[in-house]
């Protein structure tokens, strides 16, 4: 770690320069290096009750986890109940269908706008039967064409796939098994793969790197696993057919091969890298792999913290305008731009993994 120490005054709060180094970035082991014997033991000291205060905070986010639990327990009969009003297979009531909008003033038609619907409505029921569509349709896949952190990964054949999706749940490790929450796609059958469930595991530690214990400030998700999909035959989206032509060097005969390379697909979110992103691994990931890593862990993370828990709001775009509410400051000359973690609002760079920010 560099830290940028300039000269003191008088009256300023800042650290003294020590040595007269003016703003020449200072590592933090030079000025502990700089300090007297004596008061350098002592910092010493502290640095043993900071790594004693990190293991406390890392028992700390373990009873959170288990509070977690307790509490997913007593979120699972409305998600449920969610899950049954979006597929259709139970109709609220009147009661539970009551809902005063905050923006009933702004979204009232001029009486004229609605008598003309009312006219045009009745037109198309004379033209067309009436239609009562099943539950809340393409609930989910609506969902993913909204967020932009979804939608990147989303391609036109992945469509109709998740249009069969009719619910996302998140499942916490069970006391005693190491810290990870499980996300599960649940899928109607459909005539794209036999699974009706898709998994995918994040796992996590929360304790300080005995090399590095200052890092901790929370659990990280370290890995994560997928699943196998059984694809019907022909309908596996995470492969294309290409064809190529060969010419034989001596006879100069041209054949076609047919071979089958990745293709870009959600479903590839089930099939992620393979390594332990920022640890000791046999597998060692190149800066592409890292990223994509990170990447994934923090879409893991976003679809926990964020689009299960708060899933109509953003089917109606209400929580992406709560995510666009804070506006970019315009960089002053000279300014570097810093990209933001969108769960956090801290600098992200390659490597960001944390699960608890």
């Amino acid at each position: 770690l560099m830290l940028s120490v300039g000269l003191a005054g008088k009256g300023d709060q800042g650290m003294q320069n020590p040595g007269g180094l003016g703003d020449r970035p200072v590592s933090f082991h030079f000025l502990e290096s700089m300090l007297p014997k004596a008061v350098k033991r002592r910092v010493h000291a502290l640095k043993r009750l900071q790594v004693q205060c990190a293991n406390i905070e890392a028992k700390f986010y373990e009873e959170v986890h288990e509070l977690e639990r307790k509490y997913a327990a007593l979120y699972q009969p409305l998600f449920d109940k969610r899950r049954d009003i979006v597929t259709g297979a139970v109709e609220p009531t009147d009661e539970e269908c009551e809902w005063h909008s905050d923006r009933e003033e702004e979204e009232e038609l001029a009486e004229e706008v609605k008598e003309k619907a009312t006219i045009e409505d009745a037109k198309k029921e004379e033209a067309t039967p009436e239609e009562d569509p099943k539950g809340i349709p393409e609930f989910w896949l609506t969902i993913f064409k909204s967020v932009d952190m979804l939608s990147d990964m989303l391609q036109e054949h992945d469509e109709p796939i998740l249009k069969h999706l009719k619910d996302i749940q998140v499942k916490f490790s069970e006391p005693g098994e190491p810290m990870s929450f499980t996300l599960e796609f649940h899928f109607e059958p459909n005539g794209y793969f036999n699974n009706a469930v898709l998994t995918k595991v994040y796992k996590m530690k929360s304790e300080p790197d005995s090399s590095d214990p200052f890092s901790f400030e929370g659990p990280e998700i370290i890995d994560c696993e997928g699943c196998q999909i059984d694809w019907h035959k022909g309908k596996d989206v995470t492969v294309k057919t290409i064809k190529k032509k060969q010419k034989h060097k001596g006879r100069g005969t041209v054949r076609t091969v047919t071979k089958q390379v990745p293709n870009d697909s959600f479903f590839n979110f089930f099939n992620p890298v393979k390594g332990l992103l920022g640890w000791d691994s046999a597998v060692k990931l190149d800066e592409d792999s890292e990223f994509t890593l990170a990447t994934d862990f923090e879409i893991g993370h976003f679809f926990r913290e964020r689009i299960v828990p708060r899933a109509v709001l953003y089917f109606t775009g209400e929580a992406l305008e709560d995510d666009e509410s804070f506006e970019e400051e315009e960089l002053e000359e000279g300014d570097e731009e810093v990209i933001l973690c969108s769960l956090t609002n801290t600098p992200f760079d390659q490597k960001c993994q944390k699960a608890v920010c």
